[in-house]
């Protein structure tokens, strides 16, 4: 396949190689023919802004401005986050709406989803827990400023 939108059911975004990823959906696996970071773009374009745009919204609202959670689509708060530098090719995106839990064991962590489904990282618990936390900063944030637009209407 060589299109893909980011939706409510995606779950992760690996990259296979510099040119090719797998995502991983709640009811199976796609294999990509765009690098992660292409696909998070593209995703980014089809809800009306860029990665970039996407980055430079997570910094001004949170201050983050490395390994940035980023708002896919605000409507339905997809956010997402990096595991590691998105500039390096193999920086995994998980998506923060459909992790109900997660541990570690200092040098891996178990990913586990709404819909059961497990995801074993090569990513420390730290890393992961920092992520998670910078992602529901930036979700509260996007949903206090959706109820004041939404109040001054």
């Amino acid at each position: 396949m060589n299109d893909y939108e980011i939706n409510d059911r995606t779950l992760a975004i690996i990259p296979i190689d510099e040119e090719k990823s797998k995502i991983i959906e709640e009811t199976g696996n796609l294999i990509i023919n765009k690098s992660a970071m292409k696909i998070i773009d593209d995703s980014c374009r089809f809800f009306g802004s860029s990665y970039e745009g996407r980055f430079m919204g997570t910094k001004q609202m949170t201050g983050v401005s490395h390994k940035s959670p980023i708002i896919i689509e605000e409507s339905r708060k997809i956010i997402f986050f990096p595991t590691n530098s998105p500039r390096i090719s193999k920086c995994i995106w998980l998506s923060f709406n459909n992790i109900t839990s997660y541990e570690g064991d200092g040098k891996d962590c178990i990913i586990q989803f709404s819909c059961g489904k497990k995801l074993n990282l090569h990513s420390s618990y730290a890393i992961i827990d920092n992520q998670i936390l910078r992602s529901t900063r930036l979700e509260s944030v996007l949903t206090r400023r959706i109820e004041k637009f939404s109040k001054s209407i």
